[in-house]
């Protein structure tokens, strides 16, 4: 799927968001500057979220737990091991609401197995090719509409 700059990465992440339930887990992959963090925005429009959002590097976690779907924006790019991310909770938060993860390749083989895969790279100045890997537990809901 071609998105033709970042109001269209943005409007898909609307969509997934609209799509998201508990228990989902949304693995975004891509080079630093591939449109992560503007796909987790429109992840985060489509719950319904109004105010700013940020990239989690330095936090690595922000939680957005007034949403009717709670969700964890987490990104692991400073993680460097696997003890760091079980400090991190993300089980548990699972259990709550949903997460969209950024850099999951740091989680090494603890990816939950029906997480949606979403890769980004470059095509072009402003565009971007999105590949996904959909697991079962997306049937019927991809691709957002």
């Amino acid at each position: 799927m071609r998105l033709d700059g970042p109001e269209a990465t943005e409007a898909l992440g609307r969509r997934i968001g609209a799509l998201l339930r508990h228990g989902d887990v949304v693995a975004l992959y891509g080079d630093l500057g591939a449109g992560k963090t503007t796909l987790a925005r429109g992840i985060l429009r489509g719950l319904g979220f109004e105010g700013e959002v940020a990239s989690p590097t330095f936090p690595i976690v922000l939680p957005y737990e007034q949403l009717d779907v709670p969700l964890w924006h987490v990104d692991l790019y400073r993680i460097e091991d696997q003890a760091e991310v079980e400090e991190l909770a993300l089980d548990e938060a699972l259990q709550d609401g949903a997460l969209v993860i950024e850099w999951p390749e740091r989680l090494g083989g603890l990816l939950w197995p029906e997480s949606l895969k979403l890769s980004l790279v470059r095509d072009g100045a402003e565009a971007r090719a999105l590949t996904a890997q959909v697991p079962a537990a997306w049937g019927g809901r991809w691709p957002p509409r």
